[in-house]
């Protein structure tokens, strides 16, 4: 069966992350995409499972061969991903400006940290810094007399850069069948998670009310919605929001008469002693399995490893293992699940510059032609 995304091709620039997660989206639904690095430049290597169903090349985009290369591989391709600076691009002869004059059906898109306009374009930066300026990491730890707590995994990376720019280039995509033309996309990490504080907004725009971290709703205010230290250490997740869930826990703890006081501050610190209590009696797994059927939005801390290892993912095929050099890796699985066009994951990452002569040789080049560019320096 057919991917949706069979006959896409892909030319990916990027690196690190964000750039990689999109491409990986892309890939596992059916596009062919191509990583695009000079080895000069190299990063880090990426995170195993977002370099998964790509393959590789390695090329100098400075030197007229690897530009004269790159152009070729631009006339048939559908998708551009780039995560320089704002202006790099350009510099290289490769911007949007350029490019659709080779081929006007192109979608070019660009992941930075701060988009392409506004007076914080050329600043560098990481997910730390994202989530700073876009007014989350302000919002996360256990009291405003404490310092934001650093999350543990790249928000800003994977959903406000990743996402939504696979979310654009599938919108570009849609909108070229109706008009035949390509597209600029430019997505900022920064603006994507400014995007995200839809309930910060809503406080502050309707209400007139700054949300202080720790003294939030959704960050410990009330006992209904916050973790708890089990006797074992371990913690346990309670998100009873609703009305009735909240009831059903005092219920269940013997507390009936808490069941009306839901959003009352003057009884929650009451409240939050007396659940902290009752919790620490025993271990993070036992209260999982006593409340787990009675419906109140209850969920252990689980540790990556953990997470990694427990039946909900595992029924999910959120791990998956594939054969690399006669050993099995592990990569993490497709978590978008189409019933009738599913996304796999099908082949392992590629070594650096693992498919070059496969893709020199798929635009004309022959064995002598490719020896001369390698000896040049134009690939490696």
């Amino acid at each position: 069966m057919n991917k949706p995304l069979d006959g896409i091709r892909v030319l990916d620039l990027s690196r690190l992350y964000p750039g990689p997660y999109c491409s990986m989206i892309l890939a596992d639904f059916g596009a062919d995409v191509l990583c695009i690095e000079d080895r000069r430049y190299a990063a880090e290597p990426a995170m195993p499972s977002v370099m998964r169903n790509k393959r590789h090349m390695s090329l100098d985009l400075k030197s007229a061969g690897g530009r004269e290369i790159f152009l070729r591989l631009v006339r048939d391709a559908d998708v551009l991903l780039e995560g320089f600076r704002p202006g790099a691009m350009k510099g290289l002869g490769v911007d949007y400006a350029t490019l659709r004059v080779e081929n006007p059906r192109l979608v070019y898109c660009s992941i930075t940290g701060f988009g392409q306009t506004g007076p914080y374009r050329d600043m560098v930066g990481h997910d730390i810094n994202y989530l700073a300026l876009g007014g989350v990491l302000g919002n996360i730890g256990t009291g405003p007399e404490a310092l934001p707590a650093i999350p543990g995994t790249q928000i800003a990376d994977v959903a406000a850069g990743g996402m939504n720019a696979a979310i654009g280039v599938l919108l570009a995509l849609l909108a070229r069948e109706r008009s035949g033309e390509g597209q600029y996309i430019d997505v900022s990490m920064t603006d994507g998670i400014v995007a995200m504080n839809g309930y910060a907004a809503t406080f502050l725009w309707a209400l007139g009310e700054t949300l202080q971290r720790g003294r939030s709703m959704l960050t410990g205010k009330y006992p209904w919605y916050r973790v708890y230290r089990c006797a074992d250490g371990r913690a346990l997740s309670i998100g009873a929001v609703e009305r009735r869930f909240w009831e059903r826990l005092c219920e269940h703890f013997d507390v009936p008469e808490w069941a009306p006081l839901q959003h009352d501050e003057e009884k929650a610190p009451e409240m939050h002693a007396f659940f902290e209590a009752r919790f620490a009696e025993q271990s993070r797994d036992a209260w999982f399995e006593e409340l787990r059927p009675l419906e109140v939005c209850v969920a252990p801390v689980l540790d990556p490893r953990e997470a990694f290892e427990s039946e909900q993912v595992r029924a999910r095929d959120l791990v998956v293992e594939i054969e690399k050099d006669g050993r099995r890796q592990k990569l993490l699985g497709v978590p978008i699940k189409l019933s009738e066009t599913p996304g796999s994951v099908e082949s392992p990452p590629p070594e650096f510059g693992e498919h070059t002569d496969q893709v020199l040789s798929s635009l004309g080049y022959d064995a002598e032609a490719i020896a001369r560019l390698r000896r040049s320096g134009d690939v490696s």
